[in-house]
């Protein structure tokens, strides 16, 4: 055979495939023709990785296959798996490329034979959610300061005795109140409801803990109940739910005003600390001195200003003796000026009369006169003002308000300063200031009475 022929036998040949190539030719195959479908059977050889990954075997009597659930879809299984556990998983059937193992990619996971009951849950939330159970808007909120706590649990439940250590820690002050009923089995369902209208009815408490232990779904059914779930709704105090593990969700989770992880949780989010309050009132306190001694210091600086700008009665006198004596230095002025004046025109008059006179002794009797007349007015005028000046003096000594005082009256001004007046402005139990004539006082009103028309 010659080269050219090999050749042409080689290029019409099918194309070569790599092993990767292959493999993931088979799972993109697989993948393809097998969707998502549950697939029930027992879990054997269960590891979980560090990565959080879990790895196990689905197997029933005749056959088993591998498979892997990844982290993401883990934590929401809901339930810790362990060998031997029959289980029922949605899953893809894909190929492991990287050893070329068929293997099952698990995307849901659930107790064998609870199929029914999820659909039930779910059939039941959605109706309660249309109804508007589980708005926001009708979530009540927890008192701040819960002073009694109610819980609906069985007496012989270890929630119990969680519940009861925790509150026993954060709160000693809290009292608790007991509403005994069985949280599974046949009628449980019924009898935690009615718990529920009973701790609603007696409105005993500030908060009410609806809770139990963890277990299986069939264990935490009764909470998935409608009538415990309407009782929630009905009740007119604010409810925890604390049921279960954290995982563990219920259909009483949805109605209760907030959802606990645990029974302790419920409790923690029921109780507040006695340190905490404590630390709290501290905080408080601490403002309110801060906040007084801040009062109280505006206040002094008040106090400063308006007795800066008070004018005392000795100094108003002062001022207004200056004011008396200015008044009186222009008197004085006013009453030479026209005398000077006078005299001025009485020395031109003689000097014209000499020049004219051949006998001045007529023109000076009658000048004589006129000076009498002149001197006599002036004389009288003055007289006159000094008469005005001294009753002036003696009105503005009658209106100096410590002769009043001395007489035996006082002036009563209120807290900013002011003279009181009126009895409209004094109010009982005011305090007010009394200024006598030899000092002041600080007076309480004890009653205020108008004057009688």
């Amino acid at each position: 055979m010659s080269p050219n022929a090999e050749t042409t036998i080689t290029s019409s040949a099918a194309p070569v495939l790599s092993v990767s190539a292959l493999n993931q030719s088979v799972a993109k195959l697989l993948e393809r023709n097998y969707p998502l479908t549950w697939i029930s059977g027992e879990i054997s050889n269960f590891t979980r990785a560090a990565s959080g990954h879990w790895y196990f075997t689905l197997k029933d009597d005749a056959a088993q296959v591998r498979a892997v659930m990844f982290r993401g879809r883990a934590q929401l299984a809901g339930f810790t798996v362990r060998d031997g556990d029959k289980v029922e998983v949605r899953a893809t059937v894909t190929l492991y490329a990287a050893r070329g193992e068929y293997q099952l990619s698990v995307e849901a996971i659930r107790r064998a034979g609870v199929g029914n009951l999820y659909e039930a849950f779910m059939r039941l939330k959605e109706k309660l959610a249309a109804e508007g159970l589980f708005a926001p808007e009708a979530k009540r909120p927890l008192p701040a300061f819960a002073r009694t706590i109610g819980i609906v649990t069985s007496p012989a439940a270890a929630a119990l005795r969680d519940v009861l250590t925790t509150l026993s820690r954060r709160a000693p002050h809290v009292a608790v109140v007991l509403y005994p009923t069985p949280v599974q089995g046949d009628g449980a369902a019924a009898k935690i409801a009615q718990a529920i209208a009973t701790a609603s009815a007696r409105a005993e408490c500030d908060v009410l803990l609806v809770c139990r232990g963890g277990g299986s779904i069939e264990d935490l059914w009764s909470f998935n109940d409608e009538l415990v779930a309407r009782a929630i709704a009905a009740c007119t105090i604010p409810v925890i739910a604390g049921v279960g593990h954290e995982t563990d969700v219920t259909i009483a989770d949805f109605v209760a005003d907030l959802r606990a992880p645990t029974p302790t949780g419920a409790a923690e989010m029921a109780s507040r600390a006695h340190a905490d309050w404590l630390a709290l009132l501290q905080g408080l306190a601490d403002g309110l001195a801060r906040a007084m001694e801040r009062k109280l210091l505006d206040a002094e600086q008040s106090f400063d200003w308006t007795s800066r700008r008070l004018v005392s009665p000795a100094a108003y006198m002062v001022r207004e003796r200056l004011k008396l004596q200015a008044l009186a230095g222009r008197l004085t002025h006013a009453g030479r000026a026209p005398h000077a004046a006078a005299r001025h025109t009485l020395a031109q008059t003689r000097t014209r009369l000499n020049a004219r006179l051949p006998d001045a002794k007529p023109k000076r009797a009658l000048l004589e006169t006129e000076v009498r007349c002149a001197v006599s007015h002036m004389a009288a005028r003055l007289d006159s003002q000094r008469q005005a000046l001294a009753s002036l003096s003696a009105q503005l000594e009658l209106l100096n308000p410590q002769r009043t005082l001395e007489r035996g009256y006082a002036i009563i001004t209120d807290k900013k300063g002011r003279v009181v007046r009126s009895p409209k402005n004094l109010n009982p139990r005011e305090i007010v200031s009394v200024r006598l004539a030899e000092g002041s006082a600080q007076v309480g009103i004890a009653s205020v009475q108008p004057m009688l028309e």
